[in-house]
């Protein structure tokens, strides 16, 4: 049996292999990025006030924004319409994979798998409480790299989510759930989610690698790519009506997308 300082020291090692990997394969993608064309002259650019927004024209539900900065609870609410970048992706994964809201659900489920012995290879005890959320929050973060990093650069989608204006209970569910399935372009068009959905299937892949033997099944890994995408819907109901909340405490009224 391993003793729990080497079971420590091997999960520290892991998280830190996964760091490097991350920040190898984003040096490389801004690398790569080709170099923004100069600036026109004064005269043949089109004034500030009369260039719209880039997402302006995004059909469909009507977008606000109540939040002046990116959410320390939820920092993929969208700010607003315009478009990110690769190196903004790579940040919004980051801070994704470290908001408060990642940190409280793998808080959340690894107490729930410490009282139900799932998965079964971590056993009980304060030590395998550990290994569960570690292994909750690399999850987590290896399934927002591949989504919201790697696949929404590669396929140009908008991984952010747009909330609705004011939604009743029975739209924010429909609501919540169809974007599991629908996304936005970085032109501002609905379309597919694939980013979405590969990220997950992905880092539950990945996940493999570190999991208990008994664990590593196909079973148990479809298993754990459903509760994500569970999970995620619960979190877009919470997403659609943060900025209600938010807007609220700070005394303020819903716009039309665009940033105050």
């Amino acid at each position: 049996m391993q003793k729990p300082e080497c079971a420590l020291s091997q999960w520290i090692a892991r998280g830190v292999a996964i760091t490097l990997i991350a920040i190898s394969i984003s040096t490389f993608a801004a690398a790569q990025e080709p170099q923004k064309p100069e600036t026109a002259p004064a005269s043949a650019q089109v004034p500030k006030a009369e260039t719209p927004k880039a997402g302006a024209k995004a059909p469909g539900t009507s977008l606000f924004n109540l939040l002046q900065r990116k959410s320390l609870v939820f920092p993929d609410i969208a700010e607003s319409t315009d478009p990110l970048t690769s190196g903004q992706k790579f940040e919004l994964f980051v801070d994704n994979s470290i908001s408060a809201h990642a940190i409280a659900a793998a808080a959340v489920g690894a107490a729930i798998g410490q009282a139900t012995d799932s998965p079964t290879g971590f056993n009980q005890g304060w030590d395998a409480y550990g290994k569960r959320f570690g292994a909750s929050m690399a999850r987590q973060a290896s399934g927002e790299f591949f989504g919201k990093f790697v696949l929404a650069s590669a396929l140009h989608e908008d991984p952010r989510f747009f909330p609705q204006l004011n939604p009743t209970f029975g739209q924010s569910v429909k609501y919540s759930v169809k974007r599991l399935f629908v996304t936005r372009s970085d032109s501002g068009r609905d379309v597919a989610n694939i980013s979405g959905l590969l990220g997950p299937a992905m880092g539950e892949g990945l996940a493999n690698v570190y999991m208990p033997d008994r664990n590593r099944t196909v079973g148990d890994t479809l298993m754990r790519y459903g509760l994500d995408l569970a999970t995620r819907a619960g979190g877009n109901m919470l997403r659609e009506y943060w900025p209600v909340v938010y807007g609220k405490l700070r005394h303020q009224t819903p716009t039309d997308g665009r940033q105050h």
